[in-house]
């Protein structure tokens, strides 16, 4: 379905004309006729999809028609990081370039300048806020903004909030919000805790799911199974055989990241790293170098693992196995983005093994396992689920590849449950053997666009629904 084919107003248009946007993605197919149509909504697809503009166009849509207050707080936007609500900012200024509507960003880790900043922009009455939910209620609890005349509330990455300890924040928001409200929810996934939040504040909403939670197909995935020392020399392999560039490397902890960018920095790697210690200046600075090519590894923790608008990442490694699924899908879901192809690898040690055979159930496919370089040794043996990983139990002696004399691979399981951070592992240790080279990756092709043959009448022509049956709509009350 092309844009224009949906009921956006002329103002809606010319914006996406200027930015060369003309087909919609499927969420944005299923999504905006019923925003439009003014239903709640809850919207399950994982990130990279659409999902900022499928929420964007129909709210500025709206507002452009008038009839909401100059005065007022018309749409809350919430958002569970800092970068996620900049990004949704950046779209939203583009979208609403020839609209009247206002908008500010409200999130943390600035200065009293910009606090200062969103509180006027909040006491004069934006049409669109877009915040982190600790940061509005800081505003909130010093008196001066009015929610009481909001007509829309956007949750993004409902599941991400609730994940991070964002429910009761939500909750207080959402009851200072009138009934009459119109309520958007999206999510990656679709746990309990997400149906109980949707059944609380969402009013008969219409359910729209997109193929959840499964990585694109072209991304090109691959696994070394290896010990830890070897993850080093695996990544000093692979960029001795083709130079880095645009490369994001995900670890478990923010220690984890620090040693990692050091190890990697003694390579005379061109290496910055991304974590929770860095205040919002930091972070905006690191991801600006990187976005312009200033610096060609990103080491980071999860937090640049959802929406990060960077469409052009060559390889995601995960130097650790994540320790859920949906991590997974969003972190190797960072590259193969806008059509483009992409890779994505992930060293998997001796104990995480199991973890990542759960991994590869839930994304319905087994994942190449990489020959581990020549010069790094023999690799361990791959066998999720043996006993050997649940448990060291008695260490015997060990055989050259790390096993006891039964052949088995030693190493202990982790319990499930908990996303608390850990750092398990010992310091990586950097290797100076020579490497041998590696296979170069294909390079990535952009999709050609289908062209629109005019700009006006855009109403009078139809080219029907896409073929694909991507995505599911139904008028849901069983929240």
């Amino acid at each position: 379905m092309y844009f224009d084919e949906l009921d956006l107003e002329d103002c809606i248009l010319d914006a996406l004309d200027a930015m060369n946007f003309e087909e919609c993605t499927p969420v944005q197919e299923h999504t905006i006729p019923p925003i439009l149509e003014g239903h709640d909504l809850i919207g399950v697809a994982q990130t990279g999809t659409g999902k900022t503009a499928a929420f964007l166009l129909p709210i500025l849509n709206q507002l452009s028609k008038g009839g909401h207050p100059e005065d007022a707080i018309n749409c809350i936007i919430m958002s569970p990081t800092r970068e996620l609500a900049q990004q949704i900012d950046q779209q939203m200024e583009a979208f609403s370039y020839f609209t009247n509507s206002s908008s500010v960003a409200v999130y943390g880790g600035n200065d009293g300048i910009r606090f200062a900043q969103e509180q006027k922009g909040l006491t004069l009455g934006a049409d669109v806020v877009i915040a982190t939910p600790g940061r509005l209620l800081a505003h909130i609890n010093m008196g001066y903004v009015d929610l009481s005349r909001v007509s829309f509330f956007i949750l993004d990455e409902a599941d991400r909030m609730l994940d991070m300890g964002f429910s009761d924040d939500i909750m207080q928001i959402a009851k200072l919000l009138p009934e009459t409200r119109q309520t958007i929810m999206f999510s990656a996934t679709m746990p309990e805790k997400i149906r109980q939040l949707a059944r609380t504040i969402l009013k008969d909403p219409v359910e729209v799911k997109l193929a959840v939670s499964k990585p694109a197909e072209k991304i090109q995935q691959g696994a070394y199974v290896c010990t830890e020392p070897q993850k080093l020399g695996i990544i000093q392999h692979l960029f001795n055989a083709e130079p880095a560039k645009r490369v994001i490397i995900f670890a478990s902890s923010k220690l984890k990241v620090k040693e990692v960018t050091k190890a990697l920095q003694r390579m005379k790697l061109n290496v910055g790293e991304m974590h929770s210690d860095l205040d919002q200046t930091q972070r905006d600075a690191i991801m600006h170098e990187f976005k312009n090519d200033r610096v060609d590894i990103l080491v980071a923790t999860d937090i640049v693992s959802r929406g990060i608008d960077i469409d052009d990442i060559s390889l995601v490694i995960n130097f650790d196995v994540p320790h859920d699924c949906e991590d997974y899908v969003h972190r190797i879901g960072r590259t193969a983005r806008a059509g483009n192809e992409g890779r994505a690898i992930t060293f998997v040690g001796p104990k995480d093994q199991t973890r990542f055979h759960t991994i590869e159930e839930f994304i319905e496919k087994e994942v190449e396992k990489l020959p581990m370089p020549e010069a790094l040794g023999e690799a361990p043996e791959y066998k999720p689920g043996h006993k050997s990983e649940k448990s060291r139990g008695g260490r015997g002696r060990k055989g050259k590849n790390g096993s006891d004399k039964k052949g088995n691979t030693r190493g202990h399981g982790r319990k499930k449950g908990g996303k608390k951070e850990a750092n398990t592992s010992p310091t990586p240790q950097s290797t100076n053997a020579p490497m041998p080279e590696a296979p170069t990756p294909q390079p990535a092709e952009a999709t050609p666009k289908k062209k629109r043959t005019h700009r006006g009448g855009r109403k009078h022509h139809k080219r029907g629904k896409s073929e694909s049956n991507t995505g599911q709509t139904t008028n849901n009350d069983t929240f």
